[in-house]
């Protein structure tokens, strides 16, 4: 212990004596500097992933459409009476029965959690400006920083209503004391609008899986937000106008509907956005959520929480000969060899069917799966044509029964 004491002495003495240390400068870890980063097009774009892509992730619980109680589909269908959860913890119990409170999961925390991804990409806008880089290259870059913000910005007006948004001259200044307001509507919908379009002005129509860029964000997808908006806004003939330039950019249906969601047929015709899943990198939890353990798998590793659940009501409101209900389980015998359904639900049946909808993971351990997290599908761009045709001529018009119908049959419904 003597020892120690004098050691620390003789360092403090020297530490007295040393003129260096009187100059000290802090250097902090967790911010960037942009006066060396970035400081080419590498550089460039990796920012411009981090701060574009990072929050249309599905990976464990993080991510707008994690698999867990804050993804924006569990909340959506939570909320409502198509979706239903065998837990009774803290989240839950608010937010199936909306009593939603400042202490709320999911919902309350969605919006702090994601708000601040609209600033990061207004800041890195700026900071790829003058990076020297293939002008083209910078160009799609900017483009997608576009497209991320307004569609981060529309799926916050669409649940919150209008939002704050920081001016550059306000993010360039953090130590001010000035707080962005809350935007009017107005406001909000033209700041999505210019986003949106001046991503469509850039972003090539759609990536084919063998892209090297398969993943980022295209005009479809721009596209396929701009028409959410304006049907959000009722404004039926300019979403009309988005559905047709989405049919231009070469989608199509896939023909058999449960084979939109597994791993051999990932990248498909159909698909506009996708969150890619790749092991070690980003890994979603869905079957993990909605399988009950007795529930018997190809692959036995699996992990199976006995969560998530279909309501009865809703399950019947399908047609019989619908399949889509081929990726909806109401009855399975567990590997106890009983048999579980609507009349004898046991402790898994009880609020309903099991929406399984994705394909097995045959490499999966525990609760991680590759199988892509499918957000947005051609039949969305055309169920939504058919209605906004319908409105926007206040009449049920061919076009729109056609377009309704491309779906509807390929569900085996007349």
């Amino acid at each position: 212990m003597k020892k120690i004491l004098s050691i620390f002495s003789v360092v403090l003495a020297a530490t007295a004596f040393c003129p260096s240390c009187t100059n000290l400068e802090s250097e902090m870890y967790n911010v960037i500097n942009p006066g060396i980063f970035p400081k080419n097009e590498e550089d460039a774009k990796a920012l411009v992933t981090s701060a574009a892509y990072a929050p249309f992730r599905s990976n464990w619980y993080s991510g707008l459409y994690a698999s867990s109680q804050g993804g924006i589909h569990v909340i959506s269908d939570m909320s409502t009476d198509i979706g239903d959860c065998q837990w009774d913890d803290a989240v839950w119990p608010d937010m199936i029965q909306m009593n939603f409170t400042a202490n709320s999961g999911g919902l309350t925390t969605t919006y702090s959690t994601y708000i601040r991804d609209i600033s990061k990409m207004t800041l890195t806008m700026e900071r790829i400006v003058n990076v020297p880089m293939n002008e083209e290259v910078k160009a799609r870059l900017d483009a997608e920083l576009h497209c991320g913000r307004g569609w981060l910005a529309y799926i916050l007006y669409d649940m919150y209503g209008p939002i704050q948004i920081a001016s550059l001259d306000l993010l360039n200044n953090p130590l001010s004391d000035e707080v962005a307001p809350r935007v009017s509507r107005e406001e909000m919908v033209k700041f999505i609008e210019d986003d949106l379009k001046a991503a469509i002005a850039v972003l090539p129509a759609t990536y084919k899986v063998s892209d090297t860029n398969y993943g980022r964000f295209t005009k479809g997808l721009a596209y396929t937000v701009l028409m959410k908006l304006y049907m959000h806004e009722k404004e039926w003939g300019k979403a009309v106008e988005c559905g047709r330039e989405d049919m231009k950019c070469g989608y199509s249906l896939v023909t058999n509907y449960k084979d939109i969601f597994t791993l051999d047929n990932e990248g498909n015709d159909e698909m506009i956005f996708s969150c890619i899943e790749t092991r070690g990198v980003n890994e979603q939890m869905w079957h993990a959520h909605v399988l009950p353990s007795n529930y018997p798998t190809t692959n036995p590793n699996i992990q199976k929480w006995n969560g998530y659940r279909m309501p009865w009501q809703f399950y019947h409101s399908f047609d019989p000969k619908d399949k889509r209900l081929e990726v909806i389980c109401s009855e399975y015998v567990g590997t106890d060899g009983v048999t579980y359904n609507e009349t004898n639900p046991g402790e898994y049946l009880d609020k309903g069917a099991l929406p399984i909808k994705y394909g097995e993971d045959p490499t999966q351990t525990s609760e991680n799966s590759e199988v892509d997290v499918v957000v947005y599908r051609y039949a969305d761009v055309l169920t939504l044509m058919a209605e906004a045709l319908a409105r926007s001529n206040n009449a049920v018009t061919q076009e729109a029964v056609d377009r309704l119908n491309d779906v509807h049959t390929r569900a085996g419904l007349a």
